[in-house]
């Protein structure tokens, strides 16, 4: 069984220090016409609960490696992202 490979992205904090996460899933909502992406940090232990990190993102230019993060600011934004992750978990469960 071969391991995929998960994609990584860097985000730096408020202070400028730059953080690991493993991306989790991106997704489109047609509603607000934007996208999300969901991350989990790579430097956590195995016995913590997995603290997970969603931002609103726009690609810049035509290089997929190249996102804006914004946070998301408003309850109908992270309704709809804690229903995908509700979703997904419910998935991953059966």
């Amino acid at each position: 069984m071969a391991i995929e490979d998960k994609e990584r992205i860097i985000v730096p904090d408020e202070n400028g220090e730059e953080h690991l996460f493993e991306v989790l899933f991106t997704f489109d909502v047609d509603e607000t016409n934007q996208s999300y992406i969901a991350v989990v940090p790579v430097e956590q232990s195995e016995d913590e609960e997995v603290e997970v990190y969603a931002f609103r993102y726009e690609e810049n230019g035509n290089d997929d490696d190249d996102l804006a993060l914004f946070p998301i600011e408003t309850n109908e934004e992270w309704d709809i992202v804690e229903e995908m992750l509700a979703t997904l978990a419910d998935e991953e469960e059966e």
